[in-house]
């Protein structure tokens, strides 16, 4: 796959529900299916912290710090893509290596 492809496949893995784009697409590339497993880790957290956002003593305060944090990672990811590095985020990293893609 050429360098510009791989580089967009990448960066979607960081953006949302998008990053199962990365995920179905199969591809054989390390790079992308390293940003892709840290991608949809982000996103697993993202779909928790909604679910726990309802509950109603902390939620709201979870879901604002969730949004905050979710989203500084997924623009720190997407950065990292675009200048080629392999940058595993603190917690989110560990738990995606054990995703199998």
């Amino acid at each position: 796959m050429e360098d510009g492809k791989k580089n967009l496949f990448a960066a979607l893995s960081y953006v949302w529900v998008f990053c199962l784009i990365p995920v179905l697409s199969k591809d054989k590339d390390e790079f992308t299916k390293f940003h892709a497993r840290q991608g949809l880790m982000l996103f697993i957290i993202e779909i928790a912290i909604a679910v726990v956002s309802v509950l109603p003593l902390f939620g709201g305060l979870i879901n604002v710090l969730g949004v905050i944090v979710c989203g500084l990672l997924s623009i720190i990811g997407i950065v990292q893509v675009l200048v080629g590095n392999k940058w595993e985020m603190p917690i989110v990293g560990s738990l995606a290596e054990k995703i199998k893609i």
